[in-house]
């Protein structure tokens, strides 16, 4: 994952999957997502998070959105 001197934003799908004990298929079906987004959110891969795609999967996981994604800022510069 590419960092920026501003730091930047963890999308922790794939810990959330595994502590509800979810299989990436199921949230698909309730999400109504295709498996290969999933797949970009869960590998921190996806580089334009939408909004509507954000509100889904908190829906079907019955959870906050700082449960899905958290800002995680820059180190400092030696």
């Amino acid at each position: 994952m590419e960092e920026y001197d501003y730091g930047y934003i963890k999308i922790k799908l794939d810990d959330l999957l595994k502590d509800r004990g979810i299989s990436k298929n199921k949230l698909a079906h309730r999400a109504e997502m295709q498996r290969t987004q999933i797949n970009n959110y869960c590998n921190n891969e996806a580089t334009r998070l939408d909004t509507a795609v954000l509100a889904r999967i908190c829906n079907a996981l019955d959870c906050k959105i700082e449960d899905l994604l958290e800002f995680v800022p820059a180190k400092e510069k030696d």
